[in-house]
């Protein structure tokens, strides 16, 4: 398909928009206030609006390959920060898919170059759920467990960020999903891992340090536990007894 359908297609879908509601595009143009959040695959054959059944406005949505949630990936955390500090999303939807190209990879045993980074994420899924994965002796059923366990872990993340974290301390914290969508049938299937975030881990992933943790990063030299977030002055504040000593002789100036 040449970029001439592209926009083609585009002019008749404008046609087709405005003749059902003559002030859509309007409405869209005032702002956004989107329910959901999607994060899915890269896949082409998994269409956030499409499968999900929503239309312009109503899901924000995020797509990297095999639909990770990476601690380090910054353009991820972005895109949550803003969907729930800023947007106010009220679910957020991890979709994975049966037959991803991704999750083969990286259970594969072969390198495929600059994506083995990333793939690394979804091998430490295998490692955390290594008994059960090989244990699956039919490698097509052993793949589409890893594609749930994947989606599973990926859910986890989410709840571990302080993004999530903070909003759950507020009245009305969005709720966690974890989908997979099955490309022959079309069908969404819902994994029920809404609950299943780090309950369990709070000890370790909670925002809420431990007392002693509390004591060694306070008795660090120039940390100011009254300061904004917690950190770090330019140099440490002098107490009475430093100023003082400060007022002692100086120096003449020479004539």
């Amino acid at each position: 398909m040449s970029i001439d359908k592209i926009l083609e297609n585009n002019r008749g879908w404008v046609a087709e928009m405005k003749a059902t509601d003559p002030d859509f595009f309007n409405r869209l143009a005032d702002g956004q206030k989107p329910k959901y959040l999607f994060i899915g695959c890269s896949d082409s054959r998994v269409p956030a609006s499409a499968i999900t059944g929503t239309g312009p406005g109503e899901m924000f949505v995020h797509r990297n390959i095999a639909n990770m949630v990476v601690h380090t990936d910054f353009n991820m955390l972005s895109v949550l920060q803003y969907a729930v500090e800023v947007l106010g999303v009220e679910d957020i939807l991890v979709v994975g898919h049966y037959g991803c190209g991704g999750v083969a990879a990286a259970a594969a045993n072969k390198q495929y170059g600059l994506i083995d980074n990333w793939l690394t994420n979804i091998r430490d899924v295998i490692r955390v759920h290594e008994m059960e994965f090989l244990r699956i002796k039919d490698d097509g059923q052993r793949l589409r467990r890893l594609v749930e366990l994947n989606v599973i872990e990926q859910v986890r993340n989410l709840a571990k960020t302080n993004i999530i974290q903070n909003a759950r301390k507020t009245s009305k914290p969005p709720r966690l999903h974890g989908l997979v969508y099955d490309i022959k049938e079309g069908l969404l299937k819902n994994l029920e891992v809404e609950d299943n975030g780090i309950g369990e881990l709070q000890h370790i992933y909670g925002t809420e340090a431990m007392k002693h943790a509390e004591e060694v990063l306070e008795s660090q030299p120039g940390f100011n536990p009254k300061a904004d977030k917690g950190q770090l002055l330019d140099e440490p504040q002098k107490t009475k007894k430093d100023k003082k000593e400060d007022k002692g002789p100086h120096l003449q100036k020479a004539s």
